[in-house]
């Protein structure tokens, strides 16, 4: 059976295929190949750039445009040719090698030293600067645009509701008011502080050897400064380099990118339910799109699947980010394979990010806040001004002011009339007794407005 999206496992390749495109140029077995012929083709540039490697001289510029042009165009087709050779080498990174010098053997001066490919590497030093690099374009491409369109989506909502007031419900039981504005705003500031520390994360790459000592290096050029080197190497790929390794790069940095996703993705759970709750309680509406349907049996529903969907996606997308992260920082000695299978992995984790990401901000897109609905819960709920009422009774000495607004509280229905008597027969001064008087459910909201109103985004 051929491979389609009808006949994929994976519903990353199958269902979902259309909402994670541009992942699969970064994390497909393409994408792949594609970043270890860049890596093995800058090195070849680096060793011509290094004065001290007589053996491979300056690069013409002919040659120089010839390399980045095995980059560029690098397509499917060069791709398949990469898999063909490795049905022989039966390894996958030589094949790599093997494939560019047969890209070259027809440019003389290129051939000429086509043997430094690869050059004192070992497969893992062109594999984990390629891993870093395909983590360093989705972050960039992919994860922060998106993240980016789901808090500026978010502050908008919460400007245009940072005056609605609402119950706040603590426990699940109703608490003192606040406004929808604000509460979407806690979401704004925790998310756009995950997200900074997700940019700010180091991607590092080693470029060291076999064992992290250049032990083949110096053995061929003993005076060359070889740490120096793949430290510049590293950097002019846009990453940090990491010159205490074994064979392979400790993947901490690995382990700090996925935990902050993770944590970004806890957000966003957190998010989803409260809105699904809201939902729910009828304080926002969805916005019906032609043709869809809600329910298979209930017409009448229009059900906050775009909500569920991210949940879902976000919750196996944090479960492979774990173990991503707590397996592979751990290697025994100074090498094993457990982390070369597991790393194949990191784009599907990183897929489930971005299902659910669209998703969220597809569902953000639907909402339309119900005022109606959040005032008549808030018009009921006059037991909530028992807390400013004790509180200034606190102010003025009267004693037990939270026992005795517990029993008036606690044993009877509150309403604005039973609660007008109880701070008429308070021995405050008549100013407070007034201030008091003018309370409602809907004017207790503290500064949250405020909150709401002055929250801006900063994605610098």
């Amino acid at each position: 059976m051929d491979l389609t999206p009808l006949t994929a496992i994976s519903p990353i390749d199958g269902r979902y295929a259309p909402k994670t495109a541009e992942l699969q140029t970064i994390f497909s077995e393409y994408g792949l190949i594609r970043f270890r012929i860049k890596v093995e083709v800058e090195w070849l540039k680096a060793l011509a750039d290094c004065k001290k490697v007589k053996e491979v001289p300056p690069l013409s510029d002919k040659a120089r445009k010839y390399l980045d042009s095995i980059i560029e165009n690098f397509n499917l087709a060069d791709a398949e040719q990469v898999k063909q050779i490795e049905e022989t080498t039966n390894h996958d990174v030589k094949a790599v090698e093997y494939f560019l010098k047969d890209k070259v053997a027809k440019n003389k001066e290129l051939k000429s030293i086509s043997e430094f490919f690869h050059f004192a590497c070992t497969s893992e030093d062109i594999n984990n600067l390629s891993h870093a690099l395909m983590l360093r374009e989705a972050r960039a491409g992919v994860l922060i645009p998106n993240l980016q369109l789901i808090i500026s989506a978010l502050i908008k909502i919460a400007g245009s509701t940072a005056d609605i007031a609402m119950i706040s419900r603590t426990h699940g039981q109703t608490a003192s008011p606040t406004t929808m504005g604000k509460e979407i705003t806690v979401f704004c500031h925790r998310l756009q502080r995950q997200l900074k520390q997700l940019v700010e994360t180091e991607i590092l790459g080693k470029f060291n050897g076999a064992v992290g000592n250049f032990n083949a290096h110096l053995a061929a050029y003993p005076d060359i400064d070889w740490p120096k080197l793949s430290n510049s190497f590293i950097q002019r790929l846009g990453l940090t380099p990491n010159l205490h390794t074994t064979q392979i790069e400790s993947h901490d940095y690995m382990a700090e990118y996925f935990h902050c996703l993770v944590r970004i993705n806890n957000v966003l759970i957190d998010f989803c339910r409260d809105i699904w709750g809201y939902i729910s309680l009828g304080y926002f509406r969805q916005k019906t799109i032609k043709g869809e349907v809600g329910s298979s049996t209930m017409p009448h529903k229009v059900n906050p699947i775009d909500f569920e969907n991210a949940e879902g996606n976000l919750g196996i997308a944090n479960s492979l980010l774990a173990h991503l992260a707590e397996k592979l920082p751990v290697s025994r000695w100074q090498r094993d394979l457990t982390d070369s299978t597991s790393l194949r992995n990191t784009g599907t984790a990183l897929a489930h990010c971005l299902l659910a990401y669209k998703a969220c901000l597809k569902g953000i897109g639907k909402l339309q806040i119900n005022p109606e609905a959040i005032d008549n819960d808030l018009s009921e709920a006059w037991e909530v001004l028992a807390e400013p009422v004790q509180t200034v009774m606190r102010r003025y000495g009267i004693e037990e002011p939270f026992e005795k607004l517990k029993t008036l509280t606690r044993e009877q229905k509150i309403d604005k009339a039973r609660l007008h008597d109880f701070i008429n027969l308070l021995e405050i001064p008549e100013n407070e007794k007034k201030r008091l008087l003018k309370l409602t459910p809907a004017s207790y909201t503290g500064n949250a407005s405020r909150q709401a109103k002055t929250f801006k985004a900063d994605f610098n």
